[in-house]
C-alpha cells in the first residue's frame, strides 16, 4: 500500500535547481570557502535525488539567481549527485554556522539543520549531548574546505531543527 510520502516526488530536478546554484560567491571571492559532503539515508546509502539549500541569513547579501558579478548571494541550491554528493562555495558566515535545508524523497517538508564550521560555544550546540553535537560540526579538509555529511535517519542521524 502506498502512502502520500511514497507517491510524492521527488520532483526537485524539474524547476528548482538552476545554473551555478551552488555558487553563493564567485570563484575569486576573497575568503571563499567550500562546503561539501553527502546525503545518506538510514541505511547509510547515498540519496541521489535530494536537493539542498544553503542560507547565510546575513545582511548585505543578495538573493539573486543570477550569479554573475560581485557580491554574496544569501542562498544557494544544489541537487545531489548519484553518489549523494553536493558542494557549495560561499562566504565565511559572520555567525558560527550556515543554515542548511534538505529536500528529499519521503519528506513532505524539508528538514533544517545547521552547519557549524567549528565546535564553538553556542546556545544550541551547548544544549546537545556530544554525539548529537558532533552531527552539526563540519570537518575541515584543508584550507577553506569543510565536509558536512547529512544522515537523514538511523545511527549518526544529523540533528534537525523545528521551524
Amino acid at each position: 500500500m502506498t502512502t502520500p510520502s511514497q507517491t510524492v516526488g521527488p520532483f526537485f530536478g524539474y524547476a528548482l535547481p538552476y545554473e551555478r546554484g551552488w555558487e553563493l560567491v564567485p570563484e575569486d571571492h576573497a575568503g571563499a570557502i567550500t562546503v561539501t559532503g553527502r546525503v545518506l539515508d538510514g541505511a547509510g546509502e547515498p540519496v541521489p535525488d535530494a536537493l539542498l539549500e544553503l542560507w547565510l541569513g546575513e545582511t548585505g547579501t543578495r538573493g539573486a539567481l543570477d550569479r554573475r558579478g560581485p557580491g554574496v548571494s544569501g542562498f544557494g541550491r544544489c541537487p545531489t549527485a548519484p553518489d549523494g554528493g553536493y558542494r557549495f562555495r560561499t562566504a565565511r558566515p559572520a555567525t558560527p554556522y550556515l543554515a542548511l535545508l534538505v529536500f528529499a524523497r519521503g519528506l513532505l517538508r524539508p528538514v533544517l539543520t545547521r552547519v557549524y564550521l567549528e565546535d564553538v560555544p553556542d546556545p544550541l550546540l551547548d544544549s546537545l549531548e556530544p554525539a548529537l553535537r558532533a552531527t552539526l560540526v563540519a570537518r575541515a579538509e584543508g584550507i577553506g574546505t569543510y565536509r558536512f555529511d547529512v544522515r537523514l535517519q538511523g545511527e549518526g542521524e544529523t540533528a534537525f531543527l523545528e521551524f
